[in-house]
């Protein structure tokens, strides 16, 4: 195939660019089923507003900040005499309830940026502010750790920075079926004809080539494993809600991947938040309560922990919009069956002692999650994964 040919072609494969550069025969996949870890991240793209996610109620200031915007103290779910949870997040409190839910308060890093796309950048690559990397963290998981091309899958279109290593990538994937009977395609199955041609060794081609024959592997292993499982759970009729209910399949059916990424979003509300943020609160928690019910249905929940968070958090102060503006730190939630500190990880965050822009004052280094998911969850060194040592917490 002359060169010309395949990049024309090369369009049909669009959709599995993203999927790892390197080949591993199949037969070699261990079929554990036990003891298996697994991660789960749910990212709340758009930087949801965390003072009306988890509520300081008997703090004066909060209200005076948010004389429109603050929720009333009767409809919150309160969790002891300062805190409690917006009113959305009613299934999230009967997993708080069970001991599933560690929330950790006035997380972030040191010179916050309150750009979206760069916050997400740094929360992906666990960089610092000034620092700009090509690779995530869990790509750089896959580089010193991934044994296989479905190590890490994004259950989406497209792959994250988050999910791209310097070396491999993850799949990403929203549809096994689909991401199958498209690496049937004939022009697939040339590919396969063609991958000792001498032009491989140039390193665009040779990158593509490789990824799309690691693609038709991929596909057919995940597609014939997670088939063996239909989940019987109901799950919101939405897209987040059916991205929860396939990496469910994916965990049920013994899939042998350590980490899945999911996100929802809409969370930059400016402009009339209550409405939209109680929309989006309500389908983040009925869908994870489906997704911890489905699991611990299948016995694999207690193997599965679930990281949520989002790029920041927003102003104290509602806006002329009734809504907020971009802020600094926020809420993370840690949801596992064997949580070592449950429920209130820590106090919330001063609501008078403010950083020059009138935000919260971070307190926990995000990449601190990351270090302690790393190396007590996954059993990994941190340090090759986020390039400098960390101190790490004790939630598991």
């Amino acid at each position: 195939m002359d060169r010309r040919k395949f990049l024309k072609q090369s369009s049909l494969a669009s959709s599995l660019f993203f999927v790892p550069s390197f080949v591993r025969a199949f037969e070699e996949v261990a079929s554990s089923t036990l003891g298996y870890k697994r991660l789960v991240i749910i990212q709340l793209s758009g930087g949801n507003d965390g003072l009306n996610t988890v509520i300081p109620y008997r703090n004066d200031v909060y209200y005076k900040a948010r004389p429109t915007l603050g929720i009333p103290q009767k409809d919150i779910i309160k969790l002891n005499d300062e805190v409690g949870l917006n009113a959305s997040l009613k299934p999230l409190k009967r997993l708080y309830d069970k001991g599933y839910l560690s929330i950790i308060n006035n997380v972030g890093y040191p010179n916050p940026v309150r750009s979206h796309f760069r916050s997400m950048d740094i929360w992906q690559t666990a960089t610092d502010a000034n620092t700009y990397s090509q690779s995530g963290w869990i790509g750089r998981y896959l580089d010193h750790y991934g044994k296989q091309p479905h190590s890490a899958i994004e259950v989406d279109e497209s792959l994250s920075l988050a999910m791209k290593g310097e070396q491999f990538n993850a799949i990403a994937t929203q549809d096994a079926k689909a991401l199958y009977n498209l690496s049937k395609d004939p022009y697939f199955k040339n590919i396969h004809k063609h991958k000792n041609d001498a032009h491989l060794s140039e390193h665009n081609l040779g990158y593509l080539y490789k990824s799309m024959i690691a693609a038709e592997s991929s596909a057919k292993y995940i597609f014939e494993t997670s088939k063996t499982v239909t989940s019987k759970k109901e799950y919101p009729n939405n897209k987040f809600g059916k991205q929860m209910k396939t990496t469910a399949q994916f965990i049920n059916s013994r899939l042998d991947t350590k980490v899945f990424y999911t996100s929802l979003g809409g969370f930059d509300t400016h402009v009339n938040q209550l409405n939209a943020q109680k929309r989006l609160l309500g389908n983040y928690a009925e869908s994870v309560e489906a997704f911890v019910e489905d699991l611990k249905d299948n016995n694999t929940f207690k193997d599965t922990l679930i990281l949520t968070f989002s790029e920041f958090g927003r102003r104290v102060k509602q806006n002329a919009s009734v809504g907020t503006d971009h802020g600094t730190a926020n809420n993370v939630f840690i949801i596992g069956e064997n949580l070592k500190k449950q429920g209130l990880y820590n106090n919330m965050a001063s609501l008078s002692n403010l950083d020059d822009n009138g935000d919260l004052k971070f307190e926990i280094d995000f990449r601190t999650i990351y270090a302690t998911v790393l190396d007590k969850w996954l059993e990994v060194d941190n340090k090759k994964v986020l390039n400098k040592a960390f101190n790490q917490l004790d939630f598991i």
